[in-house]
């Protein structure tokens, strides 16, 4: 008799049998390198000639760096100890980094200024940039700029009072006169600000004194990268509001006020900011009454932000126009006037849209503030081409210093692209 009549029923497993791992050519880093490095034949080609690039530029520059000296105080005495061996002098970095970080001329006994401005700054974005942080925390944002100005440029602590209170009075009269008319809320606001500005300056002549002060520094002794952070962070932050009332208006249905907006943005566009830079050195001071001294500071930060405010306009105008024309009829459908309607539905949604743009000029403009020195304010580049290389001890070093000022501008950078990626996560800006 066979197995199969004395076994009439079928073995039934009594236990899932355990799952084989896969092949070794499908997990790991082998699978990784397979699919993204070697994947195709013409792939595998420009990964051996990546590989090949890159080994001859660290074969190059890991051995001048590796060799770098720290200690000497000139450029001769590096050479000295190189003796003929190649290898950097980042000594210039040890002996020179405050007039990089804060310029040549800015108090070093005060750079504890700077530096707190710099922590407060990242207090005060915090609630902006993520959302999710209580709204109360938004106070100290408003309050921020006016404690920034008076721990750089330092001066009596009244002279911020004054303009914050200045600033207040003028939103409370623009609430109060905007809910019967934009304009008249507009120019009253602007009325009043200047009203409580100007008792402020009767009431805290020049020269006066508080309790809190702290020792002035003008405008020209500012520099270095603290320069450039100052710049990029101002005009940003002015730019943006500025560029989404130039998108507005280039889509307004009023013709003076669209045509306005249209030549504006078209004229800064067509024209390189070098020669606004030039402009705000020697001629936007006409602009002024004759007696007004207005700073260059002042003068650089009005050009950059009307420079930026074109672009960012330009990029909000794309997300305007990349919205659905249901989303301005949902809001009409439900009552909700023009500013509302902004506000509320098509704002939002278009400057998620923008976002990948906005970002992309910020970048760019924060990249632009080296255009600075070409007018004599010693941003970072400016330290580097002027004092630094003038000296006799460093006349000769460019790659470190270069290769420093590049390393600065690219963390600032990258954190903005970080950042801007994460919001665009966090937002779903695609519309999955």
């Amino acid at each position: 008799m066979s197995d199969k009549q004395n076994n009439p029923i079928a073995f039934v497993a009594t236990s899932v049998i355990p799952e084989s791992p896969p092949p070794a050519r499908d997990t790991g880093a082998y699978k990784w390198v397979r699919e993204n490095l070697f994947s195709n034949i013409p792939n595998s080609i420009l990964t051996l000639l990546s590989l090949a690039l890159l080994y001859s530029l660290l074969s190059n520059t890991l051995p001048w760096m590796l060799n770098g000296i720290w200690t000497t105080s000139s450029l001769a005495e590096c050479r000295e100890i190189l003796d003929g061996k190649s290898g950097a002098c980042f000594s210039v970095l040890t002996e020179r980094w405050n007039q990089l970080l804060y310029g040549f001329k800015y108090p070093t006994d005060q750079y504890w200024r700077p530096n707190l401005a710099l922590v407060l700054l990242l207090i005060a974005l915090a609630p902006v940039l993520f959302f999710d942080l209580p709204r109360k925390l938004l106070a100290f944002t408003v309050v921020y700029p006016f404690l920034a100005f008076w721990l750089i440029w330092g001066g009596a602590f009244m002279v911020p009072v004054v303009a914050l209170v200045g600033f207040a009075v003028a939103a409370v009269v623009f609430q109060y006169l905007g809910k019967s008319s934009f304009a008249a809320g507009f120019f009253g606001s602007i009325v009043a600000a200047l009203v409580i500005w100007k008792i402020g300056g009767m009431l805290i002549p020049e020269g006066a004194s508080d309790t809190a002060m702290l020792s002035a520094v003008p405008s020209r002794d500012l520099g270095g990268f603290m320069l450039n952070m100052m710049l990029g962070v101002t005009c940003v932050s002015l730019s943006v509001p500025l560029g989404i009332a130039l998108a507005l208006g280039r889509q307004s249905s009023m013709p003076l006020i669209k045509w306005i907006c249209v030549v504006f943005i078209e004229f800064v566009r067509g024209v390189p900011l070098i020669t606004l830079l030039f402009v705000a050195s020697v001629m936007l001071s006409y602009f002024f009454p004759p007696d007004a001294s207005v700073d260059l500071f002042l003068r650089v930060v009005i050009m950059i932000t009307l420079f930026s405010a074109a672009y960012i306009a330009e990029v909000i105008r794309g997300g305007l126009a990349a919205l659905p024309k249901g989303q301005y009829e949902a809001a009409d459908s439900l009552g909700l006037d023009y500013p509302q309607a902004m506000r509320l539905i098509i704002l939002p949604q278009a400057l998620k849209i923008s976002i990948p743009g906005i970002v992309n000029v910020a970048v760019g403009l924060f990249k632009d503030t080296t255009l600075v020195s070409v007018i004599s304010m010693f941003d970072l580049v400016g330290m580097i081409r002027g004092p630094i290389l003038a000296s006799t001890e460093w006349n000769g070093v460019y790659w470190e210093l270069l290769g420093f000022a590049a390393l600065l501008f690219f963390i600032v950078c990258y954190g903005i692209s970080q950042y801007s990626q994460w919001l665009e996560r966090r937002l779903a800006t695609g519309h999955r």
